[in-house]
């Protein structure tokens, strides 16, 4: 057991169990299936038939910290809150097989000669702020390229619409030209035949 664990621990069942008292609004009252353990990492979530499911494992990806550029005034010399977050694509296997292809062919001016995945951001200034917006500026790649992958059935009712649409432009379109080639006939000299 680390220290700081037993320490929590120890602390909050000592405390609780010396006075007698426990209240109402305490926190294993509120949330009674909860393990109260904040020193554990949680299980990543599966991805359900290979779909990404949004969770983005932070000790498969290296965050990096650097000077940021813009207004700021002193605050932009003394803390370096520019976010950016790096991961090797290839060996992504947090990231299913077709969305990874997708993601390459979509983002490949965004990608390093040795095959790193690199995501900026600066909009804050804040790190924590700024390593959110990249986490989400991620997600979103992801979840673009995921839906990229996913063809749209159509229905037999829509492919008719579009089939008689098709054929009522082309009528009317017709219907123009034949008019547009009278109006031009009417304007030509009558030719003397004899």
């Amino acid at each position: 057991m680390t220290g700081l664990r037993r320490l929590l621990i120890n602390s909050t069942s000592s405390r609780a169990y010396l006075s007698g008292f426990k209240s109402n609004l305490s926190l294993d009252k509120l949330y009674p299936t909860s393990r109260l353990d904040i020193t554990t990492i949680p299980k990543a979530p599966e991805s359900k038939n290979g779909t990404f499911s949004g969770y983005i494992p932070m000790d498969k990806i290296q965050v990096n910290y650097v000077r940021s550029g813009g207004p700021g005034g002193q605050n932009v010399n003394c803390v370096s809150t520019k976010t950016e977050i790096r991961f090797h694509l290839a060996s992504a296997d947090w990231i299913p097989e077709p969305i990874r292809v997708k993601l390459v062919e979509r983002v490949k001016n965004q990608i390093s000669k040795e095959g790193y995945f690199i995501v900026k951001s600066e909009r804050t200034r804040s790190q924590q702020l700024n390593l959110a917006d990249t986490l989400d500026k991620l997600r979103n790649l992801i979840h673009s390229a995921a839906q990229s992958l996913v063809i749209p059935e159509v229905s037999p009712e829509t492919l008719e619409r579009q089939r008689r649409l098709r054929e009522r432009a082309a009528r009317e379109r017709l219907r123009e030209k034949r008019g547009h080639s009278m109006t031009k006939q009417g304007r030509q000299s009558p030719t003397l035949d004899s």
